[in-house]
């Protein structure tokens, strides 16, 4: 395929499978309205997308453009596998938003009478919806030809870990019997994949660090999470740039000598 052809599947691609989801999660928005039981417990983290936006479009302005062509993917197969991954993703997401029908909500939270989703695409991972929109981000990028396009991705992992981990604790909480035997038995967000018993995907101190933004005292209305995350993983960022720079600095000392 000629490099037109390929840009031209892109974005038809790219266009068609977000503008489904986005679809998707406006008629269930409608849909289930009326219907969703009221929340009794909810964490004040919203949705992860515009921190995880600010951060990208951050990264992305920071960068020169030119520096992007180092990580750009140009052979036509990587984009085609890319598109196969974007369109299973999204049917995937689909189908875990529909499974989970009225029980869904942006922030973390438990409603009344709610109820352990363990069957259908929460059968192969425990965050099916999280499973696919990550999917689909890697997908996004493999199919965009790489460059600026993967940014999002890992920015999107840390995020959706972080609220994963507050979900996580609202189930243990409201399942302590369920949950723990259902996490035993599915991964959290990679399908086959199962982490020992006791392990993290973030390091504990980054998760510490979390928990005292949750429960910081004071106005909370004033100061949203995404600003308390926004500092939070740009500090870890300065962190592992300097580290990073003092370690290379490091080895041109030594290849002096």
């Amino acid at each position: 395929m000629s490099t037109d052809q390929l840009t031209r599947l892109a974005v038809i691609g790219i266009a068609a499978c977000w503008g489904a989801f986005v679809l998707a999660w406006l008629l269930g928005a409608i849909y289930y309205e009326w219907q969703a039981p009221a929340e009794r417990t909810r964490s004040w983290f919203g949705t992860a997308v515009w921190p995880g936006l600010v951060i990208t479009v951050a990264v992305v302005l920071a960068v020169p453009r030119a520096d992007w062509n180092s990580v750009a993917l140009h052979p036509a197969w990587i984009r085609i596998l890319g598109l196969a991954i974007l369109l299973a993703a999204t049917a995937f997401a689909v189908w875990a938003r529909l499974a989970l029908g009225a029980m869904w909500s942006a922030s973390p939270a438990v409603k009344d009478e709610h109820r352990l989703r363990t069957s259908g695409p929460y059968g192969v991972t425990r965050h099916p919806i999280y499973t696919g929109l990550l999917a689909m981000l890697a997908g996004t990028g493999l199919l965009a030809g790489g460059g600026r396009w993967i940014v999002a991705f890992p920015i999107y992992v840390v995020l959706v870990e972080i609220k994963l981990h507050i979900e996580e604790r609202l189930m243990l909480a409201e399942f302590p019997d369920d949950y723990p035997r259902y996490r035993q038995r599915v991964p959290q967000l990679v399908p086959g994949l199962r982490m020992g018993r006791g392990r993290r995907s973030l390091p504990k101190p980054f998760l510490n660090d979390i928990n005292n933004i949750l429960i910081r005292p004071g106005p909370r209305e004033n100061f949203p999470a995404a600003f308390y995350l926004c500092r939070l993983l740009s500090d870890k960022m300065i962190i592992a740039v300097s580290s990073s720079r003092a370690a290379g600095l490091g080895q041109i000392n030594a290849d002096a000598r």
